[in-house]
């Protein structure tokens, strides 16, 4: 089974690769690592906004990191062409638009890193980042990036 077919069999599909809202590119290539800059909750029918846990709850920032994880897995399609050459999801860094008293920045980014296990497998598996923050570019509520590992 493809990794595309993975995530439709999640009742999951790939969005259009979102274009970068400022001067950066999507991703760059590195040997055989692919760095993904952060993406946001964004799409054509949602955005999901504000600060956790009082405007946005940790459920939705949940649903939030996993559409962001579909839109980075769109961009890599975009860059490499498909996603069965991903070999490793080697490290993801999340933020969180948060209160300052919040303290559960790790539950809402187990929603990514869930997803990318669900689709993966062992090769989800990664080093990762979670963190509160602030604000987020546009009011976001949650920003990932991303390191893969790739083959030729």
């Amino acid at each position: 089974m493809t990794i595309e077919e993975k995530i439709s069999a999640l009742g999951l599909s790939l969005p259009d690769a979102p274009a970068p809202v400022g001067s950066y590119v999507n991703a760059v290539k590195s040997g055989n690592q692919l760095h993904l800059s952060g993406g946001i909750p964004f799409s054509a029918e949602e955005k999901i906004i504000g600060k956790v846990p009082t405007v946005t709850s940790i459920e939705e920032a949940q649903r939030a990191a996993r559409m962001i994880i579909l839109n980075r897995l769109a961009v890599v399609k975009a860059e490499i062409g498909s996603l069965d050459k991903i070999t490793k999801v080697i490290s993801i860094s999340g933020f969180v638009n948060s209160e300052p008293d919040f303290y559960d920045h790790p539950k809402v980014i187990n929603g990514a890193s869930d997803l990318l296990v669900e689709i993966f497998g062992e090769m989800g598996m990664h080093s990762r980042v979670a963190m509160g923050v602030a604000a987020l570019p546009l009011n976001a509520s949650v920003e990932i990036s991303m390191i893969l590992e790739m083959k030729d």
